[in-house]
């Protein structure tokens, strides 16, 4: 099963994309590929600029790579409660395209910060928008305080209980 992993997130050492990566390779028939959406920068999207520039070619390989997907886990990072100005630019141009983005493909959403709230807010924000963009969302997991759960050193959920529901979800992606 081929899983697209990624970070909604603009920060080059994010903690959503160790999270998506990790919770990815979990599925014990995973081939994982992580993405960085900062190989994916445009212009910031608006009607004027896309009458003037068309769809770039970023967006057709983003689009293209959920395409080749067999699944996918998505972890969000929280700017002031809502999406990173990063991904959803992204996501404006990726879904001019073709607005089921998400392509049918089963997802799992996850969300996680260094404090207690976890990025809940925006994971709620993605797990009801999701769907109306063809994501089949096969579950959704906010991972509070990452410093005090996840072991960056030896790339490792401290919480067991935590873990067990990630592997239950990622276990999901291969559900019929």
């Amino acid at each position: 099963m081929k899983i697209l992993a990624f970070a909604a997130s603009n920060n080059k050492n994010s903690i959503n994309r160790t999270l998506a990566s990790y919770v990815a390779n979990l599925h014990p028939q995973a081939d994982v590929e992580t993405l960085d959406i900062h190989d994916y920068e445009m212009p910031i999207y608006s009607t004027e600029r896309e009458q003037q520039l068309g769809q770039p070619d970023l967006a057709k390989k983003f689009f293209a790579k959920i395409g080749e997907a067999d699944a996918l886990v998505i972890s969000f990072a929280e700017h002031n409660g809502t999406y990173s100005a990063a991904y959803k630019n992204l996501f404006d141009w990726t879904s001019r395209i073709n607005q089921k983005l998400f392509q049918n493909k089963p997802t799992l959403l996850l969300a996680t910060s260094p404090g207690a709230g976890g990025a809940a807010r925006v994971l709620a924000t993605a797990v009801d928008s999701a769907p109306h963009f063809a994501a089949d969302v096969r579950g959704y997991i906010s991972i509070p305080s990452f410093h005090d759960n996840f072991d960056t050193e030896t790339n490792q959920l401290i919480d067991a209980q935590i873990k067990d529901q990630l592997i239950t979800a990622v276990g999901r992606l291969a559900d019929n």
